[in-house]
């Protein structure tokens, strides 16, 4: 089978960047919407018995961008290709992976079901709010991880700093003892908070536990959306005797007032990668954006020769 790249029209930016790595052209498409939003896609070329492999990272508006992707699905799928594997660096719906109160959906299996009816032979994502999602999904899903791709920018940088890795609540801790081995065996605290279930977005307390006192806090998280956890976790830091805060995060969603509170909470820099499009009216002084494309093409590119994606992490899945 060929291998065959094609881009939703999300984060077109990110998939140049992928094709540009594998050398493989993105496949022509004709995509755009109607007056009353439903969206059209047609490719513009032949993808019969074609490795096909749809780019596209589930930013706002969300719903529109999960919908465009489902219909190149099955566009593709009605044309005979292949293979068909869905790429979305960023995967919607992932923080509702679970009830936690009555009445309530499991989004995230619900967007897992839907790209499997729609014809989608195996997912391919980076760093998915809980790894059980995984499970969702009847198929190979490929969960990539950013970890590398940020902890190397922060050892080059930081490499010399008395660092300890920040988890910013007690259930990421397992995430910040991997931050911790690969920047060399450093010490790892934690942000203790609490929520209201009723007020989304809203931290109500927060604890450092763990001395940070003196030393280069690196907080890492899996996303940033309105930056209210992650800004008051630097703020609380600095309060507690840290010289400085680097803040790391895979998905920079950035929703609402997130890059004002972060560019006013104190840390030295804010690491994210491009998963999701960042608009120049969301980037200020002291926020780094780094390129998961080469990464992504690697992956696609073991999967395409099948080889191993788990290699691409020292053999954890």
């Amino acid at each position: 089978m060929d291998l065959m790249l094609f881009a939703g029209r999300s984060h077109p930016e990110l998939a140049e960047a992928v094709a540009k790595y594998l050398d493989v052209p993105l496949t022509p498409q004709s995509a755009y919407d109607f007056a009353n939003g439903e969206t059209f896609v047609r490719f513009e070329e032949s993808v019969r018995g074609g490795d096909a492999f749809v780019i596209q990272s589930h930013c706002a508006p969300i719903n529109h961008w999960i919908m465009e992707q489902l219909i190149m699905v099955d566009a593709l799928k009605r044309a005979s290709a292949g293979r068909v594997t869905a790429v979305m660096p960023f995967y919607g719906y992932a923080r509702q992976d679970k009830k936690h109160r009555g009445r309530e959906p499991i989004s995230a299996r619900l967007v897992a079901d839907l790209f499997r009816t729609a014809g989608t032979d195996r997912i391919m994502t980076v760093d998915l709010h809980t790894s059980q999602i995984q499970g969702f999904f009847d198929g190979p899903v490929d969960h990539l991880f950013a970890q590398p791709v940020l902890a190397e920018h922060v050892r080059r940088r930081y490499g010399d700093a008395p660092i300890v890795v920040v988890s910013p609540d007690a259930g990421r801790t397992k995430l910040a003892e991997k931050w911790a081995d690969q920047l060399g065996g450093r010490p790892v605290a934690f942000i203790h908070k609490s929520r209201d279930p009723l007020r989304p977005n809203e931290v109500v307390a927060n604890q450092v536990v763990g001395e940070v006192r003196g030393r280069t806090c690196v907080v890492i998280d899996d996303m940033v959306d309105t930056g209210g956890t992650i800004a008051k976790a630097a703020t609380r830091l600095l309060e507690a005797g840290a010289t400085d805060v680097i803040i790391a995060t895979t998905h920079g969603v950035l929703s609402g007032p997130a890059a004002e509170r972060l560019a006013g909470c104190g840390a030295r820099e804010v690491i994210c990668t491009d998963t999701l499009p960042i608009p120049d009216e969301k980037r200020f002084p002291g926020l780094t954006v780094l390129s998961i494309a080469p990464l992504l093409a690697t992956a696609i590119r073991e999967v395409h020769e099948g080889g191993s994606v788990t290699s691409l992490f020292d053999g954890h899945a």
